[in-house]
């Protein structure tokens, strides 16, 4: 029996960290674009990088601002890095009606479901008005950069 704990807290301690992965990922690709702006801009050190994310993506800010912190280059050493969440609106094809999208109302796996394969949201959540599964993302998906500051060369 001692060894089932052992194997089930093992499985917890992964499951926590195919989560965080995501963020690391992420971190990785939102340094490597503002490093290109920062080029692009003549920028000898950045001081300040806004990052806005969507709902749907479920993302955990303090893992990602670790990830950030731990992965930036040089130029990026003062940085203080802002991580904003865009609200997630719905709209329905069928009906036209838009609402706010509220991953609180889901049970853990659908939230789950949902933050590994988002277009799964179709599957899981209705039109509150028409019932229909039928409806776009008008907002709240994706991740980018909002805002660079930093110091010109």
């Amino acid at each position: 029996m001692f060894y089932v704990g052992i194997e089930c807290n093992i499985l917890l301690l992964l499951d926590k960290a195919c989560y965080s992965m995501h963020e690391w990922a992420l971190a990785e690709a939102i340094l490597k674009s503002a490093e290109q702006i920062a080029e692009q801009e003549n920028l000898k050190e950045v001081t300040e990088v806004t990052i806005k994310v969507g709902e749907l993506q479920q993302i955990e800010p303090p893992i990602l601002r670790f990830a950030l912190n731990q992965m930036k280059p040089d130029n990026f050493k003062k940085a203080k890095f802002h991580i904003l969440k865009a609200k997630s609106t719905l709209k329905c094809r069928v009906c036209g009606n838009a609402w706010q999208f509220n991953f609180k109302k889901l049970d853990k796996e659908t939230a789950e479901a949902i933050h590994f394969v988002p277009e799964v949201a179709h599957t899981y959540i209705k039109c509150p008005k028409c019932g229909s599964p039928d409806f776009e993302i008008a907002s709240g998906r994706g991740v980018w950069l909002e805002d660079l500051k930093g110091v010109k060369c």
